[in-house]
């Protein structure tokens, strides 16, 4: 699913406040074990965006399977946060859910009763999907998560006939092209700086997705039914997998064959090529510029984050649908895309967990 998650609030507030001893504590709910004064040291943070209602026990968002299933049972303050947003089990695996959006992975990384140097990161969550790379219920792994926000923008009915659409990168002069002039962007010098792909420790996606390939995926019969209107796009039809590929992240909810086409491109253009458009949702985006401008602050470890995405819905109609009455349409496939989402990721924890004195000196890598 696609949900909007802050990110002026978060950077701005990270900007004022360098040093972690610089917030301010606030009372924790009476449904929170006391703090203390003994630093944790997460080994592994499964993120997600999002829950419906409780943690445990109701209808799951993105967050409760993780909750449920890596037995997430004992809720961990986070200094200035009310409501809670950080769960843990004896092994050292966390769960954190992003009621807040970036500001809550800000907020974590300054509380100084947490060294996050050494933990692993893997951002979770729903996404919709490219039907010419994956199908509803799938799971990505991905090696670049790609923004989609800073761009200029025509109206598709105003642009010169030759251009696909109205979308093109700042200090371009037309679609499908990377920046030429960055003073096009006001304040930009370097043209490296308006990059918008943020790259993964690749090494490590691919020692994840080694992991995970052959975990069975579950299916639901009425996707699997829905399947069958998508002729021509073979990926799509297929029952759900576990693959690599990147994930696109905008704050608008677009949908429909055009803006899928744009997303293709966006992601081969920032890629040098070398990335294949999956997933798309409105936070992944948001979430990799706060990871980003806190590893260079020295709070966490860029090279050990992840991110695993799964498809609840397309992007776009199947042939010959109506774009207006799909989009959106993401409800039978969500509970199947939370499913298979801890599915995948589950035995990577594992992994990391069994043998943790090794991976916390050694980043693990397929390469």
């Amino acid at each position: 699913m696609k949900r909007f998650a802050p990110r002026l609030l978060a950077t701005t507030l990270l900007s004022v406040l360098p040093l972690a001893g610089c917030a301010t504590p606030a009372t924790q709910p009476a449904t929170q074990s006391p703090a203390t004064t003994a630093i944790l040291a997460p080994k592994v943070i499964v993120v997600a965006g999002w829950e419906n209602g409780e943690d445990k026990g109701d209808a799951p968002g993105e967050y409760q399977d993780w909750v449920e299933r890596e037995h997430l049972d004992e809720i961990v303050p986070v200094r200035g946060v009310l409501r809670p947003i950080l769960r843990r089990n004896p092994d050292g695996v966390y769960g954190l859910v992003l009621r807040d959006g970036a500001t809550d992975l800000m907020t974590l990384a300054l509380d100084p009763h947490f060294d996050l140097h050494r933990t692993y990161w893997i951002f979770t969550g729903i996404s919709g999907a490219d039907p010419n790379t994956t199908s509803v219920g799938s799971v990505a792994w991905a090696r670049w998560v790609v923004d989609g926000d800073a761009l200029r923008e025509i109206d598709d009915r105003d642009v010169p006939k030759s251009w696909p659409y109205g979308l093109y990168a700042i200090g371009a002069d037309r679609p499908d092209a990377l920046p030429s002039d960055p003073n096009h962007y006001g304040s930009v010098t370097d043209i490296e700086e308006l990059s918008k792909a943020y790259p993964l420790n690749q090494g490590l996606a691919r020692w994840a997705f080694a992991i995970s390939r052959t975990v069975k995926m579950d299916d639901d019969p009425e996707i699997a039914r829905r399947r069958a209107a998508w002729k021509g796009y073979p990926n799509a039809r297929k029952a759900p997998f576990v693959m690599m590929g990147e994930t696109l992240g905008a704050l608008r909810y677009w949908h429909g064959a055009s803006r899928n086409r744009w997303a293709e491109r966006w992601v081969a253009l920032w890629t040098k090529g070398h990335g294949q458009f999956v997933m798309t949702n409105e936070e992944s985006q948001t979430n990799q510029i706060e990871m980003r401008l806190l590893a260079r602050r020295g709070y966490v470890d860029a090279q050990r984050i992840m991110v695993l995405r799964s498809a609840s819905n397309f992007d776009m109609p199947p042939p010959g649908q109506d774009p207006v009455r799909s989009m959106g349409d993401e409800g039978p496939g969500q509970a199947l895309a939370f499913d298979n989402n801890e599915r995948a990721g589950a035995p990577v924890i594992a992994e990391l967990i069994a043998r943790w004195p090794e991976y916390s000196e050694h980043i693990p890598s397929a390469d």
